[in-house]
């Protein structure tokens, strides 16, 4: 794992190194901008209902009319907190407003963040949010180069710009027919998980430029990789390549992305 010029470029186990340009203040604080509207949509939602609760409940009870009251706290405290920490849950380390703008939360090894990592990086949000939004934060992100705030400190975590799978190219040794003629899907590419896919990308895109045996055997591991999700028996399995290949055109020619 390597920080470079605004990058973090991670050496893969198939030695072929994935280059994840970090995500900046500007573009963390656009993002966060569009889920406050979200989450402050979702705020009057509850507002009106907890209103109307409380009014009803109040004509009946005044003890009623305070478990109303507390209990519509507690949902705007939930909100407040746990809308990030579930949502980069849920969306393996995305929110609405990170899908947006192509953000993603991973680990410093590159790897996808679990439940652990979300609710860590997101328990710091109070006081990332000091004195107001989020001025400690912001700071923090300024004075180190992976554009960490506290949050990301602790939970061992950096938010980087994902790019689209589909500006993805890889080099494949024949032209991908179009989807109209595409064959019926041989594998089920379908699923490979993100990670497994640029991860073929990156191999057919770089492949050329490796030494005849690396080539070799990093193609021999990625397929083997692939072939235990897939559960791709080893008896009248292409060769690697071919099969690197055969499903990258699948996935494109499938419209996936």
């Amino acid at each position: 794992m390597v920080y470079a010029s605004d990058k973090l470029i991670i050496d893969t186990p198939e030695q072929i190194p994935l280059e994840f340009s970090l995500a900046g203040v500007g573009s963390r604080a656009l993002a966060m901008m569009l889920d406050s509207l979200i989450m402050f949509l979702i705020g009057m939602v509850l507002f009106l209902i907890g209103a109307f609760a409380i009014a009803g409940l109040g004509a009946f009870s005044s003890g009623a009319s305070n478990w109303a009251t507390a209990i519509f706290v507690l949902f705007l405290f939930l909100l407040q907190w746990g809308y990030f920490a579930i949502s980069e849950i849920l969306m393996k380390g995305q929110t609405f407003g990170k899908r947006q703008l192509n953000l993603r939360v991973i680990k410093d090894s590159g790897a996808p963040i679990g439940a652990y990592e979300a609710i860590g990086r997101n328990l710091l949000r109070a006081v990332d949010w000091l004195p107001v939004f989020y001025g400690v934060g912001i700071v923090a992100a300024l004075l180190n180069k992976q554009n960490k705030r506290l949050g990301d400190m602790v939970a061992g975590t950096v938010v980087v710009h994902e790019r689209p799978l589909a500006e993805m190219q890889p080099i494949l040794s024949a032209p991908t027919r179009p989807a109209a003629e595409a064959p019926v899907s041989v594998y089920n590419s379908s699923r490979l998980s993100v990670d497994e896919l640029q991860l073929i990308e990156a191999f057919l895109q770089r492949r050329y430029e490796l030494p005849p045996q690396l080539r070799i055997q990093t193609a021999i591991q990625i397929a083997a990789r692939v072939s235990r999700t897939l559960e791709i028996p080893p008896q009248g399995r292409p060769d690697p390549e071919t099969l690197l290949e055969t499903l990258a055109r699948e996935r494109r020619n499938s419209g996936r992305y």
